[in-house]
This record gives structure tokens, C-alpha cells and sequence, in this order.
């Protein structure tokens, strides 16, 4: 298949995320609007949601990583349960925010790398009145990405990688795409807290 086409139609995310990852963790990649947000199951709605901000594509990656690092027990929680200060951040929080965010960010990369596009580092801090070292910060996020490439990706963001290699990189059809992620899924051991 060659994509003539927009190269990153989300679409095609949304449509890889859900192929791989509905059946067995009931998780679906959702568009949202202004803020993202990870909504598990309730009484309402059957399925987890990864809801992504404004259709940005960016965001659907970004929001997925932190998915793929999240245990069981964080994906019961609304946001995993984690905490977010909004932009204003002084120096402490700022520097608790980039250490939260450095995993993500670095699955993030591998994440835009397979797919071919660049990755930029979010400090996500503009109306903070510190100064915000964002060089230092991508370093940090590169270190990891390194990290992952020599130790290999936790499962899920592995089946993830696979899937966007090969859909983006080797331009295989969407369903041969999904396939190959589901297939690193079957084929992982099983994890305590997958």
C-alpha cells in the first residue's frame, strides 16, 4: 500500500491504536477537544478512553505513551491518577512536571519516529514565570529514548512500535499493520502488571 494521501491521518492512529489494543485491554483511542484526558470504563461507557486533544496528532501519541507506561492498577484511574499542574508552574513543579514526563516523552519519539515525523519535546510550561532549560530537558528524554532502543520497549508500546513501523516505514495495509502488533502482544510473556 502506498500512501498517497495526508501521511498522518487520524484516522489511521486512531484506527491502529483501536485495532491492536481494543480486543484485549477494551482501551480506544478518542478524539477529544481542548484537553486530553484517560477516562477508564464506567456504567456509561464499557471501554477505557485515551482521549486526545483538539485532533492533534502529536497529542494522540503523546497520550498514548503514557498509556503504554501505565500498570493495570493506574489504568482504573481517571488519568491514571496522576496529578497536573497547569501552566504557571514554579521551579519545583516544573521540575516534578519533567520528571514525570521524560518516559513518556521518550516512547513518544520512538513513537514519531516510526511514523517518520519529528518529535519535539514539550516543557508545557509557557506561562511560568522560571526559566526552563529546554535543551537539558531534551537530553534527558533522548537519554531514555536510548535507554528503550538498548533494552527493549515494555509490550505494549513495543506492539505499538511494531505496528507503526510497519504501516508507516514499510507501508503495509492497515489490517497487516494491526496484525503484526497483535501478534507481539500474543507472543509476549505474560506481565503481573500489563
Amino acid at each position: 500500500m502506498v500512501h498517497t494521501h495526508d501521511k498522518w491521518l487520524l484516522e489511521d492512529i486512531t484506527a491502529l491504536f483501536n485495532g491492536i489494543f481494543m480486543p484485549r485491554y477494551q482501551t480506544r483511542l478518542v478524539r477529544g477537544k481542548d484537553e486530553p484526558l484517560y477516562r477508564p470504563a464506567d456504567e456509561q461507557t464499557p471501554y477505557h478512553q485515551i482521549i486526545f486533544a483538539r485532533g492533534f496528532y502529536a497529542s494522540a501519541l503523546h497520550e498514548i505513551s503514557h498509556w503504554c507506561i501505565a500498570g493495570a492498577k493506574r489504568r482504573q484511574l481517571e488519568d491514571y491518577g496522576y496529578w497536573y499542574l497547569p501552566d504557571g508552574r514554579n521551579a519545583q513543579e516544573q521540575s516534578a512536571f519533567e520528571q514525570a514526563e521524560i518516559a513518556p516523552q521518550a516512547l513518544e519519539s520512538l513513537f514519531a519516529d516510526a511514523c517518520g515525523r519529528t518529535f519535539h519535546v514539550s516543557v508545557d510550561n509557557l506561562g511560568g514565570n522560571v526559566e526552563v532549560d529546554r535543551a537539558a530537558f531534551a537530553e534527558k528524554v533522548n537519554a531514555r529514548k536510548q535507554r528503550n532502543l538498548q533494552e527493549g520497549l515494555p509490550t505494549r508500546a513495543n506492539a505499538l512500535y511494531v505496528t507503526l513501523t510497519s504501516f508507516y516505514q514499510c507501508e503495509e495495509p492497515l489490517a497487516a499493520a494491526i496484525a503484526q502488533g497483535r501478534a507481539v502482544l500474543d507472543h509476549a510473556p505474560v506481565a503481573v502488571n500489563a
